[in-house]
Order: structure tokens, then sequence, then C-alpha cells
């Protein structure tokens, strides 16, 4: 069957569908929610259908195409395709076979990722793989064919495969953390290259990719970055830029929305990334905490199955757990952190979060074979340097100052209500409250930590200060603050 397109501005968030006359539905006896493919030439593409009654939105003869498709199927107005009866692929019954708790093989889960990524499968149905790989778990051979899978359908950066390419992982839950941008600096100053590509926030107030936005542009093209890590030996860029690793960014954004992370998932997310890449000694750091995002039990497995799934995907894995009790730093929120780092640079900032940097860079600079120092690269300004270069390199301003960073102009000082000992740090509350006032969307929003754990206050001391670009968004992190007893910090 022929129907002429008629562009509906409207976005659907993603999800690929569209929309047909009621008349055109009984005719060609098409249901809602039955999958048709829309041919233009070689090019194909899958919608699931949904029916309108209204003509003036769809008259018969057409067939609605929402704004998601314009970015991957230009389409003129009145252009006439060709549209086909489509049939559910194989991959669901893949996905129902995990759902039932069988483990996949290669090209079972090689169908399922390619499916996704092409649009063959609905992010409804795909959340299915993702609930069943929750309830039932992963094996090794899973996780190493999904990161495969993953790789496979994804771009990858055409950087040389050097003897030795370090990465780094930091797997969240501990607000600020920003290691990542005092990391890659110092590393690339001792001469080594690394193609980073960071992850805007999941969950949290903000991302690495966040942060550095602040600082510099983030999304480039593919040949854009291999043309700045030649240049400058690194890059700080949003993991998600131009589809390298796109069937990854797609399961982490349904995990979101159902709020879950598969051990399996999680270890095959992680690993592509680096993969895509070509890193081959890649060192990760797991949290552990009350209130992070793994339990020491939990972070003890991980680190043996990274270790592992890293031996068959060929790479040097090395995990190591940390202490995520408090936050790394003092800023959450983009602009609070992106000044954190800048004042480390200054000689000043948090210095939990440059002991903590200087750590994991020695470890990666010992998998690199290379006996610099940490400290002495950045304490000798060669780490500022080549931070800037890379700054530079990626389109931002190289001499910005922790002075020139903007934060919300709206503020609220929380102060104590008692004097006392702080015991204990509720790491979602300080994500939640960030968030509330606006982080990571609003870049100059979020909370400042005047005390941590383990400092004495005095009765009305300010503990922190929120940040919000608009009054209301003050408002509800306020209210959050309030409400929550302090984060819950318990005090003596």
């Amino acid at each position: 069957m022929k129907l002429k397109v008629k562009h509906l501005k409207i976005e659907t968030g993603g999800r690929l569908i569209c929309l047909i006359n009621k008349e055109d539905s009984s005719r060609f006896d098409i249901l809602p929610g039955d999958r048709v493919s829309l041919h233009k030439g070689n090019n194909h593409m899958t919608f699931l259908v949904d029916i309108t009654s209204n003509s003036k939105q769809v008259p018969c003869g057409n067939i609605g195409i929402f704004e998601d498709l314009k970015k991957v199927m230009p389409l003129k107005e009145k252009e006439e395709v060709e549209i086909t009866r489509d049939h559910k692929p194989d991959s669901i019954k893949f996905i129902k076979d995990k759902l039932e708790g069988c483990e996949l093989n290669k090209e079972e889960v090689s169908r399922i990722i390619k499916d996704l990524v092409h649009h063959h499968i609905s992010e409804s149905e795909a959340a299915y793989f993702i609930a069943g790989c929750y309830i039932h778990g992963m094996t090794l051979e899973e996780s190493a064919h999904l990161t495969e899978a993953i790789v496979q359908n994804s771009l990858k950066l055409e950087v040389p495969r050097e003897k030795i390419l370090v990465d780094k992982h930091s797997s969240g839950g501990v607000p600020n953390n920003r290691t990542t941008m005092l990391i890659i600096p110092i590393l690339t100053a001792s001469g080594l290259t690394i193609p980073k590509t960071s992850s805007r926030s999941i969950t949290s107030p903000s991302g690495t990719a966040d942060t550095m936005e602040v600082l510099a542009p983030v999304e480039h093209k593919k040949e854009k970055i291999n043309e700045i890590v030649r240049k400058v030996g690194g890059c700080m860029v949003w993991g998600g830029t131009r589809d390298l690793a796109s069937a990854d960014d797609l399961l982490i954004k349904l995990e979101k929305q159902l709020d879950l992370d598969p051990q399996g998932i999680l270890l095959a997310s992680i690993l592509a990334k680096k993969s895509a890449v070509n890193s081959t000694h890649i060192l990760i750091d797991l949290a552990v905490g009350p209130h992070a995002k793994h339990s020491r039990a939990e972070a003890k497995i991980l680190a043996k199955n990274f270790k592992k799934l890293g031996k068959k995907l060929r790479m040097k894995v090395k995990a190591i757990i940390t202490e995520g009790e408090d936050i790394i730093g003092r800023g959450v929120g983009p602009a609070l952190e992106a000044r954190d780092i800048l004042q480390i640079f200054e000689g000043e900032g948090p210095q939990d979060l440059k002991r903590k940097s200087i750590y994991m860079s020695n470890i990666l600079l010992k998998m690199g074979k290379h006996k610099a120092h940490a400290k002495e690269l950045l304490d000798s300004g060669e780490a500022e340097r080549k931070f800037r270069e890379i700054i530079k390199a990626q389109g931002g301003n190289p001499k910005v100052k922790s002075t020139d960073i903007e934060l919300g102009k709206h503020t609220y000082e929380y102060k104590s209500k008692k004097g006392g000992r702080i015991k204990e740090v509720n790491l979602k509350l300080i994500s939640r409250i960030a968030k509330y006032a606006g982080a990571p969307h609003d870049k100059k929003a979020g909370l400042y930590m005047h005390k941590k754990l383990g400092n004495w206050v005095k009765k009305e001391e300010p503990i922190f200060t929120i940040y919000a670009e608009t009054k209301t968004k003050l408002e509800f992190a306020k209210e959050e603050a309030e409400k929550n007893n302090i984060f819950s910090i318990r005090w003596i």
C-alpha cells in the first residue's frame, strides 16, 4: 500500500510510531500496535501503528510521521512512500526466552541488540529483556556476548590500537567524585593516550560529560574526536556522541525508566564503552557505603566479574573498592563541580577529590608502565597545562578560572539546628535535593557542602548552600531539605 507523508510537529521521545487514519486501518486490516515497514529506496524503517479518527490531523491516504523519524530518515511533505505489513522479529522470542530464565547464545543476544538499534523492536519490548536480565541474572558468557553486540552495533573511534591504552570508570552513586577531570590531564601529561568518553547523568545531579560541558563542548563528530586525541593525547567527550556505543545508550535510557541496573548489563555497558575506543587497560572504581550504589559484598563480586569478563574480551581490568560514605569534593551539580576542578588546578579546592584522583592516577600510570608520579604532574602545573589544551581543542576557553564559573542566582543557606558532629551523610538525599534545584539540566544549580562527614558544627552554622536558576526550583529543593532532617545526618 502507498500513503502520502504527513508531518506531525510532535516528538514521541524516541519511540518510532506512525499514525494512520481509521478508514485506512480498516481498509488494510491494520490494528493499533501492529508493525509496519516504511520503504524509501533501499532504506526501510519499522514502526508501531497508532490510529486516529481525526481527518484534519491525518487525512485518509496519509501516514502521520512524528519528528523522531525525520532525524533518521528525511521525508518530504506529501511524498509517497510504500508501507508493508511487518511480522514480529525473532528477537521477540529470544526476549521471551530470557524472561523465562533461559541462557541466550551469542547470535540471540546479537539479534536483540541489532533489532533495538535499528528500531525493529520497540523500547517497551526491549525493556522486557532488561527485566529478564534483572530477574534471572546473566552469565559471564551472556555479558561477553552483550558487550560484543553493543560494540558491533555502534561506531568505534579510529584511535590506533596501541600496546597499552588506559582508561577508567567510576560506577557512580557518590555525588561529585569528578576524578576523571583530574585523572585524564594527569595521564596525558605523562605521555599516555586517553580518548575518554563519559556519560551524562543517569540518576545523579551531574555526570562527567555534564560537568565538562560547563567548560567546553562535549558533543563532537567521530572525526573531530579523533583529531582532538591526535592533537593533545586525550579528550573528555560524551560517550553517546554520534552513535559511539549507541546500543548502550538505548539500554541505559530504558534502565533509567525502570530504575533497574542488572549486574550483567552493567558489566557489558562499561566494558563496551572501553572497547569502543580500543582501551586495553582499565581501572574500575567501585564506591561502597550505606547510601552508595553498591554494598561491600556486591562490590567484591563485581570486581571479580569485571576481571573475568575483561579476560574474555582480551582486556586487563583492575577494580578497586573505595569508600562512598560521603561526597567527594564540595560541589554537587555541573557548575559547582567544574569550579571544584578548576580550584584544584589553581592550588586550592577540595583535598579529598585531589587525593583520590592522585591515587587512581598512580594505579593507571603503573598499569601503563609509566614511572611518572601523579602528584608531581599535578603540582608542577603540567597536568593543568594539558587540561587547558583539552578544553581549547574541544572548543572551550582555555583561560577559564574558577571565579568565572557562574552559579544559580537564587540561593538558600541551610544552618544546623544544633551543635555536634556529623556521623552519617545520606548521599541519595543530597542527590535528590540537588536535582530538585534543577541539576543537571540547569547547569548552575546544585549544592555546595560547607561541612562534611566527621566535621563538628555549631548551632546555626551553615552546613550547605542550595543554588537554583529559578525561585520555584529553589523552593522545591528547600522544602525537601527541611523535610528530611538535613539529609538524614545524625548529630551527637
